[in-house]
């Protein structure tokens, strides 16, 4: 049976788990095509926090046996199925997995919300020797100077004040995490889609910041997002590309 948490973290992403499916961007092929060839083989990948597994099943392609875990059993209802992916309900720092069996982790999105300490010295009791950690995130998207004046102004000011204090870290793109891991030096590596209008409001409905703003004041801060963004983007069923940086911290044992 899946372990679960005797004192579990506040599930910002249960309550859009459908949406946090639907619309939350795909990492980059090449990113996993690069962490597949450092782990030291290509047995088993454990995606932790793999949320509605955007991670997960790019690494099944990889590797024959995948474990995504998640915290959220919403999250969990909301997977992607991939005949190489087991999923489980547990929390990062407790890990159904035997020492050593382990040779990638990944963590996409999502160690700002662990306990650090515990959860690198989990990763680390699970990795087989040499294997390899790697942990990033993503802030803002760019689409174009107007829209993004937007945009980050609705991220900094309508929601501000509502971002967990987590967020910082993802800000400061993971650079402050002391990560017990050899440095693995990787190129840069950023995500690209193309979405409509309602495609975009979607995606900014699942930031955490907008799920506790909407618990707190019984409204859809995002409707407003949409009003202003019309004008500047056109016909709302136009796509446009959008570009997020990714930031990688990558390390082996």
């Amino acid at each position: 049976m899946p372990m679960q948490a005797s004192n579990p973290p506040p599930d910002h992403f249960g309550p859009v788990a459908a949406a946090y499916a639907a619309f939350r961007p795909r990492y980059p092929e090449a990113l996993f095509d690069r962490l597949a060839a450092e782990a030291p083989r290509r047995r088993i990948a454990w995606d932790c926090a793999a949320g509605s597994g955007q991670a997960a099943v790019a690494l099944a392609e990889r590797f024959p046996r995948v474990i995504a875990t998640d915290a959220s059993e919403r999250q969990l209802e909301h997977a992607a199925r991939h005949p190489r992916v087991s999923w489980l309900r547990s929390r990062a720092e407790q890990a159904p997995l035997a020492t050593g069996s382990i040779d990638l982790v990944t963590v996409a999105q999502a160690i700002h919300w662990f306990d650090l300490r515990a959860f690198t010295a989990e990763a680390r009791r699970v990795l087989a020797p040499g294997g390899v950690f790697a942990a990033w995130c993503y802030d803002l998207a760019t689409i174009e100077p107007a829209i993004d004046a937007v945009v980050h102004r609705f991220y900094t000011e309508t929601v501000g004040p509502w971002w967990p204090p987590e967020r910082a870290q993802v800000e400061r793109g993971y650079g402050g995490l002391a990560l017990p891991f050899a440095g693995i030096a990787l190129p840069a590596f950023s995500m690209e889609a193309a979405f409509t209008l309602p495609e975009l409001l979607g995606y900014a409905g699942t930031w955490s910041s907008v799920t506790r703003y909407r618990a707190a004041r019984k409204h859809d801060p995002v409707s407003a997002l949409g009003l202003e963004l019309a004008p500047l983007w056109g016909p709302p069923e136009t796509r446009r590309l959008i570009r997020w940086p990714l930031s990688v911290r990558a390390g082996r044992r």
